[in-house]
């Protein structure tokens, strides 16, 4: 089984470095929200400061700790590019099924679990790597005159990076599994990407990676608090704007994390085996 995982995910990562097309395409999406969205949409916290309530309150209350806007945005990019990346794995199923590839790579000696766990593993890999260019990105702009940048306010530990390392990893393979997953259930691309809009823009929309914290309405922070984005992206700004905002540390957060993965893996591992399952 593992000859035949290690064959399969070298396919897949080939396939992958063939298409420079679509890596330069994935690259320039996240280029382009650092640029546009994160330095054009400001919030003053200074407009928030009311007697008894200092600078420092507001930045708590409205971008968890975060020095400003834009170094509040750049960590949720993280979490959104590790869900946006994933959403066209399920699709290359859909496609590879269309025009036969992926029958002919069922006829092989091959067992299921390395067919879907190939296609995982270099799927997730992709917004693995692209969430670390993100941020890396927006660090850099903050050395360019003119621009916004990721302002690191805290001091991260080694502990807290890994933690933050676990956290996009974990991020990137929860959705890879369930995009995956979607691609091998569904048969016509026009039902994948309708089932996938409905279940990514509400994922998106109702954490906290994009949205100000303090200027969401009580539900939707209540609602944000289970969201595995808003769970993975609470742990890299905890890293990098400190704890002082946050009603628990980043390992209660990785937990939930690791509650959501585990959950969403065991339920494909059922849907695939059955999929997959020889036909007589």
């Amino acid at each position: 089984m593992l000859r035949e995982l290690a064959s399969l995910t070298r396919r897949e990562y080939l396939k992958l470095a063939r298409n420079p097309q679509a890596i330069f395409t994935s690259l320039m999406l996240p280029l382009l929200y650092l640029l546009l969205f994160g330095n054009g949409f400001t919030i003053n916290p200074a407009d928030f400061v009311r007697p008894g309530f200092t600078l420092q309150d507001a930045l708590n209350f409205l971008f968890r700790g975060a020095p400003n806007y834009y170094s509040y945005f750049a960590a949720g990019m993280v979490g959104f590019v590790a869900v946006t990346a994933s959403l066209f794995l399920g699709a290359n199923v859909i496609f590879d099924k269309l025009f036969g590839i992926f029958k002919r790579t069922r006829g092989t000696p091959a067992p299921s679990a390395a067919v879907f766990g190939s296609r995982l593993i270099a799927g997730a890999t992709q917004p693995i790597l692209l969430s670390f260019f993100v941020l890396g990105l927006a660090l850099l702009f903050g050395y360019i005159p003119g621009l916004h940048g990721l302002d690191v306010t805290a001091t991260p530990s080694a502990v807290g990076v890994a933690y933050a390392f676990l956290a996009i990893v974990l991020l990137a393979g929860l959705f890879a599994t369930l995009f995956l997953t979607m691609g091998i259930l569904l048969d016509t691309p026009q039902t994948y990407f309708a089932a996938v809009n409905l279940i990514n823009l509400p994922v998106l929309l109702t954490s906290d990676a994009l949205y100000p914290w303090g200027t969401m309405p009580t539900w939707l922070q209540n609602v944000s608090q289970y969201n595995p984005v808003s769970l993975a992206v609470n742990v890299l700004r905890e890293t990098f704007f400190g704890t002082a905002a946050y009603p628990y540390p980043p390992e209660i957060y990785l937990l939930g994390l690791l509650a959501w993965t585990v959950l969403l893996v065991g339920i494909a591992i059922v849907l695939v085996r059955r999929a997959l399952r020889p036909t007589e």
